[in-house]
């Protein structure tokens, strides 16, 4: 280990320096610490039990794929200045330290109208207060106000490092290898025309195969669908509390948990009220755990029994259909549930989730992939490919999803 740099010992991508200063501190800091408490795919390992990796290993991961992609652009003749380097790196270690426990589940229930991408802005103007400064142009790259424009395409875009890291770490801890992309590949055909992101034409095979990972690891993977019914148990356990707390009636949580439960927490009060980021900063997986292992003897039976559900595995079952269940088999089954729980009809609801869900893996009019030549031109990849239908990947798939208690005869 060299005084110049420090070493993380990545199972994904290998040795990966940290070289000391601004980067290292970031690393250290506890905002960034505290992603090593929160895991990556949520709830995913009920599908997948290898999936026990965290937000802080993609982000170290992230940074490392920077790392590469600035040194492959700048060999390639694209003039990036050491204090831009430094700044999209630390903008790609930050990116997702505004991410609560279990993904986006908080954004459903505990939080309403604030995004993780809007927290992870203020928590960055939050330490560049703390750096003197330090982080300005790391922000105005992230917010895509920096006039090199493909730098933000690197945090933020079809081909962001965020991405290429994310499909290789998932697919390696989950174990589905159609997901294991050529990141390596990806980057060494990057390159820079008219201030955007172009990928070499011989790299259009790898960007092929990176579409096609994506869109088989979001419907095998991220919404699998006892993955998308676990989540939605989570969702309607903290809805139940929510509604609970909203009583007075009294529940155990940490102090971090209770202040969302016992407060209603808009996007309005989370900018103004300091509170909100501070108690936020707090909380972690570890907090939902510890609760819902007390809530499982709750004198509530609603509570409780979900509780247990979460805590024990006992699973919404689920079904999916390309068109919506109809409204009086919905009727239907939560009036079966009251029956079988003893419970009354209105809280049956608690035990029923008819999410929809909508993605398309890739959007041309957002951000698209450009394929350059050896002429100099450059073509979209629709265009570019003589095998692939972007126009299938362009179009936006919704299922609908019918998560709800099981019901033993």
């Amino acid at each position: 280990m060299s005084y110049a740099s420090k070493i993380i010992n990545d199972p994904v991508f290998g040795f990966i320096k940290l070289p000391k200063g601004l980067l290292y501190d970031l690393v250290c800091h506890p905002v960034v610490q505290r992603l090593t408490r929160i895991r990556q795919l949520g709830l995913s390992s009920v599908v997948y039990p290898g999936a026990q990796h965290t937000r802080f290993q993609h982000s170290i991961g992230a940074f490392h794929l920077m790392s590469e992609a600035i040194r492959e652009l700048t060999a390639k003749g694209n003039f990036i200045f050491d204090s831009e380097a430094e700044a999209v790196e630390a903008a790609i270690l930050l990116h997702d330290v505004g991410h609560g426990p279990f993904s986006h589940v908080l954004e459903d229930t505990l939080v309403r109208g604030v995004s993780h991408e809007e927290i992870s802005l203020m928590l960055m103007e939050r330490i560049n207060r703390e750096l003197n400064g330090q982080l300005a142009l790391a922000i105005r790259i992230f917010r895509d106000e920096y006039p090199k424009r493909f730098l933000h395409q690197l945090v933020s875009g079809q081909l962001d490092m965020d991405r290429l890291d994310y499909l290789r770490r998932d697919s390696f801890y989950t174990g589905v290898t159609e997901g294991n992309i050529g990141s390596a590949r990806i980057i060494k055909m990057l390159d820079v025309k008219d201030d955007r992101l172009v990928v070499e034409s011989k790299g259009i095979y790898s960007i092929e195969n990176f579409l096609t990972a994506r869109r088989l690891m979001y419907w095998q993977v991220y919404l699998h669908k006892t993955s998308v019914a676990y989540e939605r148990l989570l969702v309607n356990t903290l809805l139940r509390a929510k509604e609970l707390a909203r009583r007075g009636e009294c529940l155990f949580a940490s102090p971090a948990l209770g202040f969302f439960l016992y407060n209603d927490v808009d996007s309005g009060r989370f900018h103004a009220d300091p509170a909100c980021i501070e108690n936020f900063l707090l909380l972690d997986d570890n907090d939902l755990w510890t609760a819902l292992k007390v809530w499982m003897l709750h004198p509530d039976k609603v509570l409780s029994t979900l509780s247990k559900g979460m805590v024990h595995r006992m699973l919404f079952k689920v079904e999916v259909s390309a068109e919506p269940f109809p409204a009086g088999r919905l009727r239907d089954l939560q009036a079966h549930i009251a029956q079988v729980l003893d419970v009354p009809l209105d809280d049956a609801r608690y035990f029923l989730s008819t999410p929809d869900i909508a993605t398309n893996m890739y959007n041309p009019a957002d951000d698209g992939i450009d394929i350059l030549y050896g002429d100099g031109t450059t073509r979209s990849i629709a265009e570019a490919s003589d095998m692939f239908d972007i126009a299938l990947l362009s179009r936006e798939v919704t299922k609908h999803y019918l998560c709800y208690w099981r019901l033993h005869p």
